[in-house]
């Protein structure tokens, strides 16, 4: 088989569970263009012994009879039955795997399993009846069961709380590349790019491997930018309503809430999302860990603060740069990247994104820090200030359990960025502010995260420790 990328631990889940000498249920879930079906069809290749997908916005009688071909093809027989309800296809795959031999390991995969699940169906429970009837009374079977819709594998298979409630044997959540990810992936795949170009690519594809597979390497990243994004029909530019109608029922709800908290930096509170999308209650709730299970958003809660007032920010870089340069572009301009890459837009936006694609690295910031086998809390401050007092904020507040506070700051700088007196004086007084409104009694220290580190001088002495670039490409 060819090397999969960054997948190990993942795949040495599922040979275990082939190899387990008992019948697994495994899911495998995660957002669209992950590699979900790949890494399926990298393990086993060719030991399936069924294999179906089901098809979008199609009624039962259509997945029916695509399931019944696929049974004709798996079988070898001339013919495929004619089902006419789910009950009947699982009946007829019980007979398929019970012609072939009994000390054999049989491998069913059933891919986009949220698609069959149409209204009225009941896919779902016929499902329950087949793997609590019979495949698992056996010890031969390994049922993989794939899907993007998250909040449907979540909802009806995770949370099951009729037949198939505590019967799922592994869950399989595939999440974007980092930073280490997208570099092997990259350079793999012929872009023999620096790092800094990498962790600019990561800021507009977010580490969805399919995006970074449409690269070419011979093209540079801003080359590769206007073709994907810009030029006439180009193939990401609808991706984004693509890609959340394929993840969520009601997706316009989902949709609304991204778009909000796209335009806030700092990220929103929960009454401020109600107020600014018309969602509130469960249905607010329920689009919110929808979201969150997808790695669109994220939650922190500010430092000393109630969980009731956390603050949702968004998480995911590809969305970021969607609704900064592509949502509402209306440029003709096939060439936009290349012609305003240098502008102050796409400067600010570099600066949020590297905050995020931080945020997303916190377990290599405390690698570096020297502080990855200590208990840590992360979180987020802000001060509105006072009268004769501005305010201030920090974006990641890293509270140690050996009483010390790490207040990062975050700047993306194409060369070592040089601390000033000025900011030397605005770090002073905000970390006054942070002691005083938190009353923690800890030391203080703060920390920079850079791309190339600091420009040691005159008042550089304010930072305590630093975190590069480099750093954030550690495993």
């Amino acid at each position: 088989m060819d090397k999969i990328i960054a997948r190990t631990a993942e795949i040495e889940t599922l040979e275990r569970k082939y190899r387990s000498g008992k019948s697994e249920f495994v899911i495998v879930y995660g957002r669209r263009r992950i590699g979900k079906t790949y890494l399926v069809n990298h393990v086993f290749a060719d030991r399936f012994t069924f294999t179906y997908v089901g098809a979008r916005n199609q009624k039962p009688p259509k997945q029916l009879q695509r399931f019944a071909e696929q049974l004709r093809a798996y079988s070898g027989s001339a013919y495929a039955p004619t089902l006419s309800n789910w009950d009947e296809a699982f009946m007829a795959l019980r007979s398929l795997i019970e012609m072939k031999p009994r000390d054999e390991r049989k491998v069913i995969f059933f891919d986009e399993m949220p698609w069959i699940d149409t209204p009225r169906s009941a896919f779902v429970e016929a499902l329950e009846y087949f793997w609590n009837a019979w495949a698992a009374q056996r010890d031969d079977i390994l049922f993989v069961a794939c899907g993007s819709a998250t909040s449907w594998m979540v909802n009806k298979l995770i949370r099951n709380k009729g037949g198939l409630y505590n019967r799922i044997t592994e869950q399989i959540y595939l999440r974007p590349f980092k930073l280490a990810e997208c570099e092997q992936y990259l350079h793999a795949n012929g872009c023999q790019w620096d790092r800094y170009t990498i962790l600019q690519c990561h800021m507009a594809m977010g580490g969805v491997p399919f995006y970074m597979s449409l690269l070419d390497p011979a093209q540079s990243l801003a080359q590769n930018i206007d073709r994907l994004f810009f030029a006439k029909n180009a193939p990401m530019r609808e991706e984004f309503d693509e890609l959340f109608s394929a993840l969520f029922n009601q997706a316009d709800k989902y949709i609304r809430v991204v778009r909000v908290l796209a335009e806030c930096r700092e990220g929103m509170l929960r009454a401020e999302l109600e107020q600014k999308t018309k969602l509130s209650g469960g249905g607010l709730t329920r689009v919110l860990d929808n979201l969150q299970r997808c790695d669109f958003i994220d939650s922190f809660v500010r430092y000393k603060s109630s969980v009731r007032n956390k603050l949702y920010r968004i998480c995911d870089p590809y969305t970021l740069f969607y609704y900064k340069f592509i949502a509402g572009n209306n440029s003709k301009d096939e060439h936009w990247w290349a012609n305003n890459m240098n502008s102050h837009s796409v400067e600010s936006w570099q600066g949020f994104s590297f905050e995020t694609i931080c945020l997303m690295h916190l377990s290599q910031i405390k690698q570096r820090l020297g502080i990855g086998g200590i208990a840590t809390s992360a979180s987020s401050w802000r001060s509105l200030g006072g009268t004769g007092t501005p305010g201030a904020q920090v974006d990641l507040v890293i509270d140690r359990s050996d009483r010390v506070v790490n207040l990062c700051e975050m700047k993306f700088t194409v060369e070592p960025y040089i601390i000033t007196k000025a900011y030397e004086e605005r770090l002073r007084s905000r970390m006054a502010l942070f002691r005083a409104e938190t009353r923690t009694r800890k030391s203080l220290v703060t920390t920079m995260v850079t791309t190339y580190g600091i420009v040691r001088g005159l008042h550089s002495g304010i930072v305590q420790s630093e975190v590069v670039m480099d750093d954030l490409f550690h495993e």
